[in-house]
């Protein structure tokens, strides 16, 4: 059974999973932002069978994540380098990395993001480019963009409303709670 195709959807969410959503992807592209190319770099890091690797590599090349370049005529032996698509995923997987480190690091953090010239370890937040501002779940809403059709606007408006609610349900439950 063929499993459904999320290209067709709007949400660039669901759009970047059919690309990045099967986890042997994002671990590949992980190594590749550390300076792995070969097959069996790859392999030997991963633990992957060779077979489930091709598959992957093929994937993220159709997705122009990776592209395959030759580095040994005799034998021919080939690298995966990454586009730059594929280099835009640094932030995604940083901040994946903190998420894993607070919610999944019972015994503490086994890797941290250091500053390359101070040595400090750093803490991942996303932020606005314009303003500067963290953003957050509270602070930030989702909103039709240009190309949004009449179903993606629906959706992103009952999100809102979804939202008004709980917050108008949880802003009544705290009030009583002070009232108490």
């Amino acid at each position: 059974m063929r499993r459904k195709s999320l290209n067709e959807t709007q949400c660039p969410i669901a759009r970047s999973l059919e690309c990045v959503g099967e986890w042997w992807s994002l671990l590949i592209i992980r190594d590749a932002l550390h300076g792995l190319t070969r097959f069996d770099e790859f392999q030997k890091s991963l633990d992957i069978a060779p077979n489930m690797l091709t598959r992957r590599l093929t994937a993220l090349m159709e997705s122009g994540l990776l592209e395959k370049r030759q580095y040994s005529v005799r034998p021919p032996r080939y690298e995966y380098v990454l586009t730059q698509r594929g280099r835009d995923l640094s932030p995604v997987l940083t901040t994946l990395l903190a998420w894993g480190n607070k919610h999944f690091a019972p015994e503490g953090p086994s890797i941290l993001l250091a500053d390359s010239q101070t040595g400090e370890i750093a803490e991942p937040v996303l932020v606005d480019k314009v303003t500067g501002r963290e953003i957050s779940a509270q602070a930030h809403r989702l909103v039709p963009g240009p190309a949004a059709s009449e179903g993606m606007i629906q959706r992103l408006q009952h999100y809102q409303r979804q939202r008004d609610s709980h917050a108008t349900t949880t802003d009544a439950h705290y009030h009583e709670e002070s009232l108490s």
